[in-house]
């Protein structure tokens, strides 16, 4: 057992990766049927405000339930929670696929309530996840796992909008999502393999949503340089999120593509990813992990600010995807070092509360931003959005650097980490 973590199993790397096998299995089945219901809208309606209505009402479980839920994950069996809301995922995947058997078309409201409950279930998984990852690992390989983590979900990013594309021109749509429940059978059947330490209950006493929302926040809030990043990530999402939900739309609209090369800017995006986290992944140590969430901010906005001014032809088009390699490279040296960052502040019993605040403050501005750029998108072009996102991630960049509490935050993280570990060790003696 590791003296710093004690719950620790001790062959914690084999269990680690039979869980993110799991995870792999589950994410690309769902990250499938996810990428096919866009497509679907996205062809159906070639509407930038439909895209935006979609992924807002995708994310409003998150903004709206994050802040209460982090109590219930740190008092819940991590386990059975993850397992559950995999199950809802199928569970109405089974009822779409039935409406769409019984008529030509989805029912638009169907489908919004179909990504609702998508959403919904994701706003308990990311966190879980998130929250019992420290228990899973060594605490000096938190942000490696990480990297290994983002590795997964880049995996999953790069094989599942090839194959969608592939699928979706072959396969009815109403079909095509019961992959959800084969991502479900496979998924569930992993984690039951894996042992999560169970902190559920752990220091925790059982209090009102509203108080554990409280704690949560009050928790962030007083660390200062945290708070300062978070909110830096919240003026990132406002302006970049729009970006995100509008790529099929570029290629389709702008680009006068198909599915099958929306599929592909999906999948060079992945790539980068991939390799990014690798490169994280591989990395014994991160001195100051400022400095490459900096020029993320700055290499993702240059590449994608630079997308806008591309002309729509074909050349312009792979001009595009090459930008997107480089994008996708850059984007993990933001998400993966907040997260790690995030994991080494805060005790395990507390995480899940804290990232159930985190999430629904940096969220909460998607839809904000979603609202204004789905009419702005109709109106000025969708590559301007683009234009507007690249800028936006670029003030983030700088913003951090120039913000003390935030430009110093991980080395003041370390400090406190050395001289708390000296302490356990002179203790232990």
């Amino acid at each position: 057992m590791n003296q710093l973590n004690p719950g620790l199993p001790r062959n914690w790397q084999k269990n680690f990766y039979i869980f993110l096998t799991g995870q792999f299995l589950s994410g690309i089945t769902s990250m499938i049927v996810q990428y096919s219901i866009i497509w679907y809208l996205t062809m159906q309606t070639k509407s930038a405000t439909i895209l935006s209505i979609a992924t807002i009402l995708g994310m409003l479980p998150m903004v709206l339930l994050s802040p209460f839920i982090g109590g219930l994950i740190d008092r819940t069996n991590k386990k059975a929670l993850l397992i559950i809301t995999d199950a809802v995922v199928a569970f109405f995947a089974v009822i779409l696929s039935i409406a769409g058997s019984l008529n030509s078309t989805f029912p638009l409201w169907l489908v919004f309530v179909s990504l609702f409950m998508r959403s919904l279930a994701q706003t308990f998984q990311n966190p879980t996840i998130q929250s019992a990852m420290p228990a899973m690992v060594a605490p000096d390989k938190i942000t490696q796992s990480n990297g290994q983590f983002g590795m997964i979900q880049s995996a999953n990013m790069i094989i599942a909008p090839a194959l969608g594309a592939f699928l979706f021109s072959i396969v009815p749509i109403q079909y095509l999502i019961l992959l959800d429940v084969i991502g479900f059978i496979f998924g569930a059947g992993m984690i039951l393999l894996v042992k999560i330490p169970d902190n559920s209950g752990q220091n925790v006493e059982k209090t009102h949503p509203v108080t554990d929302a409280i704690y949560g926040f009050k928790l962030l809030r007083n660390k200062k340089g945290l708070w300062a990043i978070t909110m830096i990530g919240a003026f990132f999402t406002l302006l970049f999120m729009p970006v995100g939900s509008m790529y099929p739309l570029m290629t389709v609209n702008y680009f006068h593509g198909t599915v099958a090369q929306a599929g592909i800017v999906e999948v060079i995006w992945s790539v980068g990813m991939l390799v990014g986290g690798a490169f994280i992944g591989m990395a014994k140590s991160w001195n100051d992990r400022i400095k490459p969430m900096f020029l993320g901010f700055i290499a993702v906005g240059v590449f994608i600010a630079a997308s806008a001014i591309l002309p729509s032809t074909n050349v312009g088009f792979w001009i595009f995807v090459g930008l997107n390699a480089l994008a996708g490279f850059s984007a993990p040296f933001i998400n993966t070092m907040m997260m790690a960052m995030i994991q080494e502040s805060f005790a395990p019993e507390s995480l899940g509360r804290v990232m159930g605040v985190l999430n629904s403050v940096i969220s909460i501005a998607g839809p904000v931003g979603l609202v204004l750029a789905g009419p702005l998108g109709d109106q000025i072009g969708v590559q301007n959005l683009f234009l507007i996102g690249g800028i936006g991630a670029i003030l983030g960049g700088l913003m951090l650097i120039f913000i003390k509490n935030a430009r110093n935050y991980d080395q003041n993280l370390k400090a406190t980490q050395s001289l708390n570990k000296d302490v356990e060790l002179s203790e232990t003696k």
